[in-house]
């Protein structure tokens, strides 16, 4: 006995080096496809599918019928022969003639139980062991046989004891007809399929005219920047995409108009207090200058104009700050990513207040607060009320008084708020312009000669906007202003 030892290097053909890559599916091939193409694809194998399965019914249904009648109409004529003289056998020669059996394409045979057969002129039948029980005494149901290469339908029914009577006719007339219909269910289920491919890209392109136009847009406004909307027809789903799309381009161009306008107000804002400063230290810098240079015709400052010099550059380089700092807050569309925590506003509130205190010395502010548990970015709402304060106090004139309350819910039309109001004793607020003073840099008549930027109470809409709430204006009970802010409790 010998044996063989394999090698246990590696054999055979070297791997394929595309082997290993995965191919794309049938689905992401199809997705690759246009969508017009797509949807004609879809709709053709679609109707194909359809054309198919109602061939296959109709042939299943034509073929069980002509075949349910055929055996129908065997089993009936062998019932009435098996009942009349044809099942004796020493008559069967006078009652049916072979030229008569022909012309009706039947083949008669009588056979026994031992299996002997009795045919007629040499005309046989399928006959077989299915027969030969029928004599025996069984039931038997109709067959299909064959002789010669000829296929018949055979019926074999009792004739009495121990015989039965065998009824064949050819299946060649049935099944031609059957083939017939198979042709004309091919030819005009092709015929479906080809119109509906022409159907399915008329219907693709009826369907997607109005997404070809959305493209269309969406291609122009990223070529050209232009925001104009796309015109809406009928109430369909593409219409309502159209309508959203429209949307999204008014507020795309909302934005970009508050964008461009605030560097125009804010460039405005900028150019005063850059230009004081400027002035301010140019004139510094030709005093020094004079004064190093020793000229008798030098400008010189005393040390009372040098030290009021630098308090009001320090205060422009302040105001200055907070300006930049004011106009950086307000452009960020998104609001920070500060994580928001439960906390009490009553206490962001008495924070605030002990900053803006010391800011007005000569200001009485009377605070009555309510603990209100909310959920927010305590330095975003700490700003929003110091900015709030420094309104109020700034409006209010020596020895006024500012009142400041919390409270849960108290505006009955806003239930289930931390609602904080700051009244001031001032002047007030006109009524047509107690809308827009929450708008950014806008000052009244009033206002211009007195310090600040007009960002503040824009500030103060902004905050309450990302902490879904919101600000309005009216005219304290005692007069003055009063300027509600609120946000909804935890």
């Amino acid at each position: 006995m010998s044996t063989t030892t394999r090698p246990t290097g590696t054999s055979g053909p070297a791997p394929d080096p595309g082997e290993g890559t995965a191919a794309p599916s049938g689905w992401h091939v199809l997705l690759e496809i246009p969508l017009r193409r797509r949807v004609a694809i879809l709709v053709s194998v679609g109707a194909g599918l359809l054309v198919a399965l109602i061939s296959v019914a109709v042939f299943l249904t034509a073929y069980r019928a002509l075949y349910d009648q055929l055996d129908q109409s065997l089993v009936e004529r062998a019932t009435a022969a098996s009942s009349s003289d044809l099942a004796d056998p020493s008559l069967i020669y006078r009652v049916v003639s072979s030229d008569a059996l022909a012309a009706g394409d039947f083949r008669v045979a009588i056979v026994y139980a031992d299996g002997r057969a009795l045919f007629i002129q040499g005309e046989q039948p399928p006959v077989g062991d299915p027969e030969i029980d029928v004599a025996r005494g069984t039931p038997e149901a109709p067959r299909t046989g064959f002789v010669g290469g000829t296929a018949y339908r055979v019926v074999a029914v009792q004739a009495g004891t121990g015989r039965a009577l065998v009824l064949a006719q050819e299946l060649d007339p049935t099944r031609r007809t059957l083939s017939r219909l198979a042709i004309v269910l091919v030819v005009v289920g092709g015929l479906g399929v080809v119109l509906a491919a022409v159907v399915g890209v008329a219907i693709a392109r009826a369907g997607l005219r109005p997404v070809e136009r959305l493209i269309s847009a969406t291609e122009r406004v990223a070529r050209t920047g232009d925001l104009q909307p796309i015109t809406v027809t009928g109430g369909d789903e593409i219409a309502r995409l159209t309508r959203s799309f429209n949307a999204m381009l008014a507020a795309l161009a909302s934005s970009i108009d508050r964008q461009r306008r605030l560097v125009a107000d804010a460039g405005h804002e900028l150019r005063t207090p850059l230009t004081s400063l400027r002035t301010n230290l140019e004139l510094l810098v030709a005093a020094e200058e004079g004064a190093a240079s020793g000229r008798p015709d030098a400008p010189r400052l005393s040390d009372e104009d040098r030290a009021e010099l630098t308090a009001d550059l320090r205060a422009q380089i302040d105001e200055l700050a907070t300006l930049v700092g004011d106009v950086v807050e307000l452009a960020r569309d998104d609001p920070p990513e500060v994580a928001a925590e439960h906390l009490d506003l009553s206490e962001v509130v008495e924070r605030a207040l002990d900053r803006a205190r010391p800011r007005a010395p000569g200001i009485h502010v009377e605070a009555d607060l309510t603990p209100c548990e909310v959920v927010g970015d305590a330095s975003a709402l700490e700003r929003a009320v110091l900015n709030l304060l420094d309104n109020a106090t700034k409006w209010s004139p020596p020895g006024g008084t500012v009142r400041v309350v919390l409270r849960e819910g108290v505006a009955p039309e806003r239930p289930g708020t931390a609602v904080l109001e700051v009244a001031d004793s001032g002047p007030g607020i006109a009524p047509e312009e107690r809308a827009l003073v929450f708008d950014r840099f806008f000052r009244s008549a009033d206002a211009r000669t007195m310090p600040g930027s007009g960002l503040g109470l824009s500030i103060v809409a902004q905050t309450a906007a990302r902490h879904h709430g919101g600000v309005s204006a009216h005219e304290a009970p005692g007069g003055g202003a009063l300027l509600r802010f609120w946000i909804p409790r935890a």
